[in-house]
């Protein structure tokens, strides 16, 4: 098992582990068969059916319940003696602070989303407690060490948001029209006229005090989503809609541990957004002539048939809701032989028109804005899905370097990277902690630069966009020297919060401080510990590919110390591993939900500057030192 310093650290040592979805379920069971003795466990998810075919420690019986209550009731039946503290909530609550962190040795990072995996770095700093951080996305992972001050932290090199879709929020709790985008890609037009072999959770599974409650016809459940003898296509559409928008939506409610932290969604029935009398004028115009008029389109589409003409134009609910029905419709009249095999491809404009529509009306069920079909047709994707021997693989590198980290051998830390095919002979390819990045605004509070146009740009962009977004900040307080610009908090009093939202819209330069070139923001979130400092810098235009926010943040103060010089370019230092994200979400996000695995997009890059070999199969960029697996530009 192992030196006796080791037996010693494993016993008596407390660990607390963020996450319990793929790489979670993997982690608590190799720590308690390694002998670990006191284990807390923070997960803020319940189990869906999806996540069974890999996060082992659940069942069926389980779906709709916590899946850190579940886990840990699971572990204890094969070790019963070990103290397991289960903790059904979000990481990023006010209860998970500083003080808590403190009370362990170790804390394993077992997450799938950006915004909980910088919180959790920050308190780790904070509390001055060492982090195992991880992650997977289909046959690649990684796990990466960091200790304070002698590492690099997670922040230390800029990580791009991660285009990640993860199955658990797309199926119940959405929160960006990406996971009802992704929801009707992958479930809605699959579950109807894919194969119907492939599993689709498009029902909706629950549980209310531990008991599950499953649709009606669960055990029917394919034949429900097929067209019944006598039942014409609208009436299937009608029944389909019903189904999808309005009883599984009202399924999903009765968890009410759900919706606690949440908006609860509403759902939607067709006779309460069509009248019945403009249903049956919609069907009478297609027996009348319609389908005379489709002919005379070399594509199908539901929007021709219509008449709706303007692709960038925002569909309204009643618009949406027409454009499903006769998007199915039209399947079954003009594309029958596709029923069965279809598979989505953003060049097939009927498939195209049935996801915009789909995903909007979701999208207006759970509260979120609806897109246009150009925009919808844009945010298609590739999919990764989870593999279970990587997150086993991953999960037992975490364990091995706790080990080192609670025996004081943090010499002999590494950052391990899981890869497909073989990088110098190996599959696992394990590189040395790269020092703390002095230019980091998170552990060295290195000044940042914020180019706004100041005149355009108000303070609600700078709080979403960037400290959210791009920092993130979840509970901002922002000072211009000794003056509060804005902050929040439970705490606040009515009038001040009424104040600070009434200025939320306006102007950087017309701010009662005026915000222009040259002031200094000094940005804090008291719970995360973190402090860092905004010089402003004004900037007329942005390009609308590369800046489509219109705001960048630098770490180049030359440029605003002298704006009338040219700037001189700034050394990147060495960039270290970059995660494999495998989602938005284990709950822990804004994102809320699942683990490493289910649905993500995953890009290599390069940092310019650096000597690499290319894998030709992986695309993974190898270093002589140093092995650096980097994310996607945008997303999850």
């Amino acid at each position: 098992m192992g030196s006796e310093e080791e037996r010693i650290a494993i016993e008596k040592e407390k660990v607390l582990m963020v996450g319990a979805g793929g790489i979670g379920c993997e982690l608590l069971k190799t720590l308690v068969l390694t002998g670990f003795k006191h284990i807390h466990l923070i997960d803020m998810d319940t189990i869906e059916v999806s996540n069974l075919n890999r996060q082992f420690l659940f069942r069926k019986s389980h779906v709709g319940q916590s899946k850190a209550k579940v886990a840990r009731e699971a572990v204890l039946k094969f070790r019963p003696g070990v103290d397991i503290v289960a903790h059904h909530g979000n990481v990023k609550n006010t209860e998970f602070d500083i003080d808590f962190f403190k009370q362990f040795s170790v804390v394993l990072n077992g997450l799938d989303n950006l915004e909980a995996r910088r919180h959790v770095n920050r308190l780790c700093l904070a509390a001055g407690v060492p982090l195992v951080e991880s992650g997977t996305t289909g046959y690649l992972g990684q796990v990466t060490v960091h200790i304070k001050g002698k590492t690099e932290c997670y922040e230390c090199q800029p990580k791009p948001a991660p285009k990640s879709y993860p199955v658990c929020t797309i199926t119940s709790t959405p929160s960006k029209l990406i996971h009802c985008i992704v929801w009707a890609k992958e479930l809605a037009l699959a579950k109807l006229f894919g194969d119907k072999s492939q599993v689709s959770d498009l029902d909706v599974r629950t549980s209310v005090d531990g008991k599950s409650i499953t649709s009606e016809v669960e055990n029917d459940d394919v034949k429900f989503f097929e067209l019944r003898s006598g039942e014409s296509f609208q009436q299937f559409a009608a029944r389909v809609f019903d189904r999808i928008f309005g009883y599984n939506i009202e399924i999903a409610l009765q968890n009410e541990e759900t919706w606690k932290a949440r908006r609860q969604p509403d759902p939607l029935y067709l006779d309460k957004i069509l009248p019945t009398q403009q249903e049956e004028e919609g069907s009478a115009a297609e027996e009348n002539g319609n389908g005379v008029e489709i002919e005379q389109h070399p594509t199908v589409s539901a929007m021709a048939t219509l008449g709706l003409k303007n692709p960038q134009k925002i569909w309204d609910v009643q618009e949406n809701a027409r454009v499903f029905l006769e998007s199915i419709q039209l399947f079954f009249k003009r594309r029958s032989k596709d029923i069965g095999k279809l598979v989505f491809d953003k060049d097939d404009q009927l498939a195209v028109e049935f996801v915009t529509a789909a995903a909007n009306l979701r999208a207006h069920s759970f509260g979120i804005p609806m897109q246009s079909l150009f925009e919808a047709k844009g945010m298609a994707g590739n999919i990764i899905h989870a593999i279970a021997t990587t997150n086993a693989c991953i999960a037992g590198l975490i364990v091995l370097e706790a080990l080192k980290l609670l025996t004081n051998r943090t010499e002999q830390c590494r950052m391990t990277y899981c890869v497909e095919h073989p990088t110098r002979k190996m599959l696992l390819v394990p590189v040395e902690p790269a020092e703390p990045n002095p230019h980091c605004y998170v552990c060295s509070e290195t000044p940042l630069v914020l180019e706004v146009n100041t005149v355009t740009a108000t303070m609600r962009d700078v709080i979403e966009k960037v400290l959210k977004r791009k920092l993130g900040v979840d509970s901002p307080v922002i000072m211009q020297g000794s003056s509060l610009l804005y902050e929040t908090g439970d705490d606040l009093e009515d009038d001040m919060a009424a104040h600070y939202a009434s200025l939320l819209n306006k102007s950087l330069a017309l701010y009662p401080t005026p915000i222009t070139t040259g002031v200094v923001l000094t940005v804090e979130d008291y719970h995360q510990d973190f402090r860092c400092s905004l010089h402003v810098k004004h900037r007329e235009t942005f390009d609308e590919e590369t800046e489509p926010d219109g705001i960048l943040v630098t770490g180049d103060i030359a440029s605003v110390i002298n704006a009338e010089q040219p700037t001189l370019p700034t050394k990147t230092p060495a960039a270290d591993d970059e995660d494999l994200f495998n989602k938005e979400e284990n709950g822990h996000g804004d994102d809320n939900k699942d683990d490493d695995d289910d649905l993500v997009m995953f890009t290599p890059e390069t940092t310019a500057g650096t000597k690499r070999k290319l894998e030709e199969d992986e695309n993974l960029l190898v270093e002589e030192k140093r092995l650096r697996i980097e994310e996607p530009p945008v997303m999850v």
